[in-house]
């Protein structure tokens, strides 16, 4: 088995996965988008820090993680804090699924930081984009997931 999963194998992993969990955990099913998200923007983020040297980030529009949480808590009144601690729990499972899934192709045991939640976008230091899926719900709330690639791989084709 093949060390390494080609940018197109790779993307439709990513993409599978974000939305069935997506489904699964919210009730909130995606589709491509082209508009990359606006306004108000929250930000989660984890570093494979074992296994594959990248990045993941979702950025969404603050009401696209509402309706997150109000889904995966099943209740319409949540607070801030919720979005937070829910907005984590739900990109920690999304990780662990593509953990679960890179591992079946690759063999390789990877391990992710644990999320962090930000409110505006999150870029990280030293890592450029390298695949960005960017999707659009139902109400047309927008996400994009993005995995970004250390500088050291700008012409990186696989993971």
């Amino acid at each position: 088995m093949s060390t390494s999963v080609p940018r197109e194998r790779l993307a439709e992993i990513f993409d599978q996965v974000v939305r069935d969990i997506t489904r699964r955990e919210a009730g909130i099913c995606l589709a491509p988008g082209e508009a990359e998200p606006s306004g108000e923007i929250y930000t989660v983020y984890a570093v494979f820090e074992r296994g594959f040297g990248t990045c993941l980030s979702m950025s969404a529009e603050a009401a696209m993680f509402v309706r997150l949480t109000r889904g995966m808590m099943q209740r319409e009144d949540v607070t801030d804090r919720d979005v937070e601690d829910f907005t984590k729990e739900y990109f920690n499972v999304l990780c662990g699924h593509i953990v679960s899934r890179l591992f079946r192709e690759t063999r390789v045991p990877a391990r992710f930081s644990p999320p962090v939640f930000r409110r505006g976008r999150y870029v990280p230091e030293d890592h450029l984009r390298h695949i960005v899926l960017t999707y659009a719900d139902d109400r047309n709330e927008r996400a994009q997931l993005i995995q970004h690639a250390p500088y050291g791989e700008r012409e990186a084709q696989s993971i």
